[in-house]
């Protein structure tokens, strides 16, 4: 690796290392979560600093992501078609049942939220756009899981374990049962499995050979979405994704959703 690239990797990583959790960071801590010399990193920040892709808080010393992101991010957003024609099927899924409607794609091991509607009541849940989460402990992941070759989905099972992150405890010979069920009924159920008092319903969209692109999922508290409840929303959210298929074909489809994956 020639030293200009592993500059360059190098201030990715600094990047990077920045979160929701922790949007503001101290030299100190960017070395050691980089496992460079501070020496290194502050040379690099300060690159980036002029460049706006790092700001500096004069009064605390601490970093944070530079406005740079927020308008190179822009211009991503501006190419994207996603917005057009999803948003009216969210929205109305989220005013006929009161409840934050979003739509995800597999990204890796992790589910990844691509548009957001949020509930309009006092009490609701509801992900950030952009945000991760194991795929099997989510109703968005188990609903992409089902429909995708076991060998690929194993992987991805062993990685979810390994996090250990879900509140209900499966091996997975039994995950792979419940995707099995899945794939059966057509939509994923998630019962407070990684978060408490918080339940899913979700279905996948399909390309034009079958295979699950994305996923839109119903959230709420458990209080409101009951085990009960449950079948009815995964009915209506299958009718909703062969409504899409039907209405914007699932060769667009397939266009657009890889349009809005991340670049790697």
């Amino acid at each position: 690796m020639s030293q200009s690239v592993r500059a360059v990797e190098r201030a990715l990583d600094i990047l990077l290392c920045f979160s929701r959790e922790e949007p503001t960071r101290s030299l100190t801590q960017i070395a050691e979560s980089v496992q460079m010399s501070k020496t290194t990193v502050h040379r690099l920040l300060t690159t980036l600093e002029l460049k706006r892709f790092i700001s500096r808080d004069k009064a605390t010393g601490l970093y944070r992501l530079g406005f740079r992101l927020i308008e190179m991010a822009s211009l991503v957003l501006q190419d994207i078609e996603l917005q057009r024609w999803a948003i009216p099927y969210l929205q109305r899924l989220s005013s006929q049942y009161g409840e934050t409607v979003d739509m995800s794609i597999l990204e890796g091991s992790h589910v990844m939220y691509l548009e957001v509607i949020e509930s309009p009541q006092r009490v609701k849940i509801a992900a950030a756009v952009g945000q991760r989460l194991p795929a099997y402990y989510t109703a968005s992941g188990k609903a992409i899981l089902a429909f995708l070759p076991e060998e690929r989905v194993r992987p991805i099972l062993g990685k979810n374990l390994a996090e250990g992150n879900s509140l209900i405890k499966r091996t997975v010979p039994e995950m792979l049962a419940n995707l099995k069920e899945i794939s059966e009924r057509g939509y994923a159920i998630a019962e407070e499995e990684y978060e408490q008092d918080i339940n899913a319903v979700a279905a996948p969209l399909f390309d034009a050979d079958h295979h699950p692109i994305a996923s839109i999922a119903i959230v709420g508290p458990s209080f409101r979405l009951s085990r009960d409840r449950l079948p009815e929303l995964g009915e209506s959210l299958l009718e909703m994704t062969h409504t899409i298929s039907r209405e914007v074909g699932a060769v667009a489809l397939a266009t657009i959703v890889s349009k809005s994956r991340p670049v790697r």
